[in-house]
């Protein structure tokens, strides 16, 4: 599971009227109008966010309450959503929806036959306002399951616009460039990157931006279905791309052992805290909300961010993540979850958040003004505008003993790779081993 961070702000009025369809059968009555035809019912909706993300998420809740009388209550399952989920079917509580942040939980509920179809209102709207490859992540064995209602934005290179200045470098466009850039800010003084070792969901995030830009996207989706094996020549190729920077001590905040002792929010601190040890930080569009809210920067003037620059030739990539909204069978309430999901598809919906903060969208129908500063909209139309060339976090498409499991698989050997990264064959080769065994499993 990936650590969320969000901004705060102010929240946009919601307004259009949503019809709707059943899958398969009668219709549903329309989520839209506010005709409070939904009165009596109550509506179940749980999902990994807690804090601000929930408190966010409500208004999305309030906003389909004030449209359809129908009440809404969340449930945080944290982040084992498989067996919290699992648990409440059992127990015979399920929710009607759960909002599923891998693509590998998704294909894991489809086959345990948990999920319904969605209604071809849904369908529909992704098809109108979707990129396809946003519902091709939705959907298992040619059925719609899933539609992703919240991404993240997971290319974005955060940096001290002052620190960037002081060396007298301008954001880079490739990679190369970045990290003559970096070099040109330790010589200034700072080291160039903060890198969070100490999650080693970041180092995955790292590897998959440069093997998506140096081997492309068509070795990315066979790699990520474990269809090619990661002692493939690309993986290897990529983990030394990757390791002539965790090797480089000047570049690397702390070096490898500063690294491994630094989590997510404390790569942040170290580029925008009050005394900075570096000028960079990779990760997601998230990263704004951290150094906003916990550091009090300005987005956009004392805190910034380029595109992961190309590597090798290659196009910039696009790695993202997201959250995608299901109905469970189990459900006491098809009616009104089928009705959410067909508002969930529509951009007066992510509107809502929009405004709130902390939250891209990959409907590509929703206004870029609806979203609350210039670098959010920025980041949004990045998004939008790479299309199908969009690829999904590669580990969250994985078993979660191999992509999602702190200490083991990939996060514990691409630690290891930046504890050590003399050797990215060998590297490679327990990384197939343990692949391997997880998708087989």
């Amino acid at each position: 599971m990936k650590t969320r961070r969000v901004i705060l702000a102010s929240c946009t009025a919601l307004a259009l009227a949503l019809g709707a369809s059943a899958c398969g059968g009668g219709p549903v009555t329309p989520a839209g109008g506010g005709d409070k035809t939904l009165d009596g019912q109550t509506l179940t909706v749980a999902g990994v966010w807690s804090g601000t993300e929930q408190k966010n998420f409500q208004k999305v809740l309030d906003a389909f309450t004030a449209k359809t009388g129908a009440k809404t209550q969340f449930v945080s399952t944290g982040d084992n959503v498989s067996t919290v989920v699992g648990s409440k079917i059992e127990g015979g509580n399920a929710p009607d929806v759960v909002m599923v942040p891998q693509v590998g939980v998704l294909q894991q509920f489809a086959k345990e036959d948990w999920l319904k179809p969605l209604s071809r209102t849904t369908e529909k709207a992704a098809d109108t306002n979707y990129a396809s490859v946003w519902k091709s992540y939705g959907t298992v064995d040619s059925t719609f399951y899933g539609l992703y209602f919240k991404a993240a934005h997971k290319s974005t290179v955060w940096y001290s616009p002052a620190a960037l200045d002081q060396a007298g470098v301008k954001p880079p466009k490739t990679y190369a460039d970045m990290l003559k850039a970096g070099q040109a800010v330790a010589d200034s003084g700072l080291p160039a990157f903060a890198v969070a070792g100490e999650d080693g969901w970041t180092l995955t995030d790292w590897f998959e931006n440069i093997y998506l830009s140096q081997a492309g996207p068509e070795k990315y989706d066979l790699l990520a279905t474990h269809t090619i094996p990661w002692t493939d020549p690309s993986v290897e190729k990529a983990l030394t791309t990757l390791g002539t920077l965790f090797a480089d001590k000047e570049l690397v905040a702390g070096g490898q052992k500063g690294a491994l002792g630094t989590d997510f929010p404390g790569s942040v601190e170290k580029v925008f805290g009050p005394d900075p040890e570096a000028g960079m930080v990779y990760e997601g569009d998230f990263v704004a909300g951290v150094a906003k809210d916990e550091f009090g920067k300005k987005i956009g003037e004392d805190a910034a961010f380029f595109p992961f620059p190309a590597v090798d030739g290659g196009k910039a990539p696009v790695v993202s993540g997201g959250d995608a909204a299901v109905v469970l069978k189990a459900g006491k309430n098809q009616k009104a979850a089928m009705a959410f999901l067909e508002y969930l598809a529509t951009p007066e919906a992510a509107a809502v958040w929009a405004g709130a903060g902390g939250f891209l969208s990959p409907n590509k129908k929703l206004d870029l003004a609806s979203y609350g500063d210039d670098t959010t909209r920025e980041t949004a139309k990045s998004l939008i505008d790479a299309g199908d060339s969009v690829r999904f976090d590669m580990s969250d498409q994985a078993p979660a003993a191999f992509g999602g499991t702190k200490g083991a698989g990939e996060w514990k050997l691409l630690q290891d790779f930046l504890r050590d990264p003399s050797d990215p064959k060998a590297t490679a080769a327990k990384l197939e081993a343990a692949a391997a065994k997880a998708y087989k499993g």
